[in-house]
């Protein structure tokens, strides 16, 4: 299903705005469990989401955009949303990094969807560039993993597991 022009902005502002809002959301948890490098991870991340969101806006102009209710998106949860796997207060600085990742490879494959099935060339080439903008976050995203030291366990083994209830 093709995008009209201010459909795709739409979604693309929606998309960058949940993100902004998860990515807070997770540092100011890590911040109040004292995970201090995680927390810093999710605020760039946050600050990153931002940026994009504002340059979105600044390229609608004086488009007149369509006010979308939750249900009229037309994806079952926003691309960079990501799942509940980051609310452990736990978490490691190369797990977070990783779920950054993964957050922004779902942007980036959204975005390149919505160009290959563009009918509209300028949508076309909008969301050819702005898959590029993500695909430039995953691969700096990559850097900074490489450069992060592996944790001893991954997310999906309990450091705290609760005691067996009898």
């Amino acid at each position: 299903m093709s995008y009209t022009l201010p459909e795709f902005l739409a979604h693309a502002l929606a998309l960058e705005q949940e993100a902004a809002e998860r990515y807070l959301e997770l540092a100011d948890m890590m911040e109040a469990h004292r995970n201090d490098p995680v927390s810093a991870v999710f605020r760039d991340m946050h600050r990153f989401s931002l940026m994009h969101h504002e340059e979105i806006r600044k390229r609608v102009g004086d488009i007149e955009l369509p006010q979308l209710k939750s249900w009229q998106y037309r994806w079952s949860s926003p691309p960079e949303k990501g799942g509940e796997e980051a609310f452990d207060y736990m978490l490691e600085t190369y797990n977070a990094l990783r779920y950054a990742r993964e957050n922004e490879l779902r942007g980036m494959e959204y975005y390149s969807s919505v160009a290959a099935e563009a009918g509209d060339p300028e949508l076309a080439r909008l969301a050819r560039e702005f898959a590029n903008e993500e695909t430039e976050h995953v691969a700096a995203l990559d850097d900074w993993i490489a450069r992060t030291p592996r944790p001893s366990t991954t997310w999906e083994e309990d450091p705290d597991p609760l005691p067996p209830s009898g």
